[in-house]
C-alpha cells in the first residue's frame, strides 16, 4: 500500500470515456482518489453520492475527485450516469492502479474470505504525494470526512 509521503504513480488510468487521466491534470490542487469494490451496489453508490452532493465544498477547499473501481467503463457511464456523478471514474479492469495503491486485499463477508477492492481513500498533495490515507471510510459522509480530517 502507498503510504504518507510516498509518490503517486503519474498515469492514473482511463475513464468511463476512455480518457486518459494523468496526475498531472489535476496540478494545483489536492487529489481525492477513492476506490471502491462495485458500482451500484449500496455502500459505492452511497460513498459515491456523498462526494457528488459535497463536491462544491470540496472543490473550494481546493480538492479533485476521482473514483476507481475494477468496472468496466460502459459500467462506469451507466452508473455516472443514473447517479449524476460530476467526476470521472476510472476503469481499472485490469486493477493495475487498484494494486499499485495498495486497495486489494483479503476481505470476509458473511464468513467467506476472498481478495477484492479495499475501500480506501487517498489524498494526494498538489506536489504528488500521498498526504492522507483513510481506510474506515463513512460511506455515507464521505465528502465531510475528507473535509474534516484536514
Amino acid at each position: 500500500m502507498l503510504n504518507v509521503g510516498d509518490k503517486a504513480p503519474e498515469y492514473l488510468g482511463k475513464d468511463e470515456s476512455g480518457k486518459d487521466i494523468y496526475l498531472n491534470d489535476f496540478s494545483g490542487k489536492k487529489l481525492v482518489v477513492y476506490f471502491y469494490p462495485k458500482d451500484s451496489t449500496p455502500g459505492c453508490t452511497a460513498e459515491a453520492c456523498s462526494l457528488r452532493d459535497g463536491l462544491s465544498d470540496l472543490t473550494d477547499a481546493g480538492y479533485a475527485v476521482i473514483g476507481v473501481s475494477g468496472d468496466s467503463a460502459a459500467s462506469h457511464q451507466r452508473f455516472k450516469e443514473k447517479q449524476m456523478l460530476n467526476f470521472p471514474l476510472i476503469a481499472d479492469v485490469d486493477k493495475v492502479l487498484i494494486k499499485q495503491f495498495g486497495a486489494w486485499g483479503e476481505k470476509k463477508m458473511m464468513g467467506r474470505v476472498y481478495d477484492g477492492i479495499l475501500r480506501t481513500t487517498f489524498v494526494i498533495s498538489p506536489e504528488g504525494t500521498i498526504e492522507r490515507v483513510i481506510t474506515k471510510v463513512d460511506t455515507k459522509n464521505a465528502a465531510t470526512q475528507i473535509l474534516q480530517s484536514k
